[in-house]
């Protein structure tokens, strides 16, 4: 009995609340009805509801805490998913830096020159590489030889309607492009050619990480990450980031040294 006087308890049912006021045991008045074993057990009864219902709550407080908080195997698996796709999208860009690259004439005769000639073969356009053989006999001439014979005209009026600059000699068995020699004034021209890829697949790096920080900002927003984790997975992603920034550089560079070119003044 001692261990109930003075809980203040505001839970007990009104069958009880003769005996206990406002939940405040009262040991002169009502003494004797809780002398009562039914009136006991009735008391024991609503202390243990009480702090059943009071632990109960307690217990929901910290589960709905844990499942605002993303567990490491939750959060690998977002990041996972988020910067896959990044990284295949920034590989796609590395690809298409690199076939840009490879189609600005540099002096030497190289049959990646050609990749981004269409040709309108039997009413529909296609890639030249995949109709005809692409060949250097030496440095500065560029060999093509169609498969089908019957697509030369089509293939020579494809090239000059090109912007690769190449003026096509076609003796009726196959077609030939003279590669000029790089002048001073078309090494400037390249230079700023080079520049404007080289910024161009920066470019395209930058918006696939803000895309894929995006996504990760709306999973903060559905409350799956928390502030700091968006952080955390934000500072990989810019490692990664980093990384293909490299790549084009480094691509870049490449061709500054295939084009012979001394850059002063541009920044990359």
């Amino acid at each position: 009995m001692n261990s109930c006087i003075g809980i203040g308890l505001s839970y007990f049912s009104s069958s009880t609340s003769g005996n206990i006021h406002g939940g405040n045991i009262s040991l002169g008045k009502h003494m004797s009805s809780l002398s009562s074993s039914s009136n006991y057990v009735r008391l024991q009864e609503g202390v243990n509801a009480f702090f059943s219902s009071l632990l109960v709550s307690r217990n929901s407080k910290r589960r709905a805490r844990v499942l605002r908080c993303a567990t490491i195997e939750e959060i690998e698996a977002e990041k996972s998913v988020i910067e896959k796709d990044a990284k295949e999208r920034m590989e796609k860009t590395i690809e298409t830096v690199r076939a840009s690259f490879n189609a600005v004439r540099t002096g030497r005769a190289n049959p990646s020159m050609l990749d981004r000639v269409e040709v309108e073969y039997y009413g529909s356009p296609v890639s030249l590489k995949s109709i005809a053989q692409i060949s250097t006999p030496d440095g500065s001439t560029l060999l093509v030889q169609p498969y089908d014979k019957s697509s030369l005209k089509a293939v020579e009026k494809a090239i000059v309607s090109s912007d690769i600059g190449l003026t096509p000699n076609n003796d009726g068995e196959v077609i030939r492009l003279s590669i000029p020699q790089l002048t001073s004034e078309r090494r400037k021209e390249l230079s700023k050619v080079v520049a404007k890829l080289t910024e161009e697949g920066k470019v395209a790096v930058r918006n696939i990480r803000r895309d894929a920080i995006k996504a990760y900002e709306k999973l903060e927003k559905e409350k799956k990450l928390s502030e700091d984790n968006v952080k955390d997975l934000s500072s990989d992603l810019q490692k990664v980031t980093d990384e293909y920034m490299k790549k084009i550089e480094t691509i870049q560079k490449q061709k500054e040294k295939v084009c012979s070119l001394k850059i002063v003044g541009i920044k990359f």
